[in-house]
């Protein structure tokens, strides 16, 4: 009995059109990836996520390189929202800000100088700030892969000549 409602909802599932996600194709089979910190843990993502694709690789030497992605900056900020009347503090707004630019080896601009901004809120207590700190480290890093998700899904679109 269990195997055929498997079965079923195998077959239920392939015929709608259901397909895992993958990682977008991207028309270069080479990228450098320059400008980034030296232990940036979104260099690192961001690597992962391109050469988990079937046709890019990530190279180190420009020469070697179809297409340069340029990290402008990246910066993660903490901003206080809400206070108490006595002062403590409530919530925080969770910034990160990542700049970048999409280029040919010879210099040619593919995607111009752009920016990805993604904001969060985080309330606080004081009796929980352990945990509070817990919770804005994870949501620093889904802003992470949020940020890597959609710098992909720019550079899908770009077509070299």
């Amino acid at each position: 009995m269990r195997r055929r409602l498997l079965l079923g909802a195998a077959v239920t599932i392939a015929g709608c059109g259901f397909e895992l996600k993958r990682p977008p194709e991207l028309s270069f089979r080479t990228i450098q990836l320059a400008g980034f910190a030296p232990r940036s843990q979104l260099v690192t993502e961001l690597k992962q996520n391109i050469e988990s694709g079937p046709t890019t690789r990530v190279v180190e030497a420009g020469k070697d390189a179809q297409v340069v992605l340029q990290a402008l900056g990246e910066s993660r900020e903490k901003v206080v929202v809400a206070q108490t009347a006595a002062n403590q503090i409530r919530e925080f707004e969770l910034r990160y800000r990542f700049g970048f630019r999409v280029r040919t080896a010879a210099g040619k601009d593919l995607i111009p100088e752009s920016e990805i901004l993604l904001k969060r809120s985080l309330t606080y207590t004081e009796s929980a700030a352990l945990a509070k700190e817990q919770e804005e480290s994870f949501l620093y890093r889904a802003m992470q892969s949020d940020i890597v998700s959609q710098v992909l899904r720019r550079l899908s679109s770009v077509r070299i000549l």
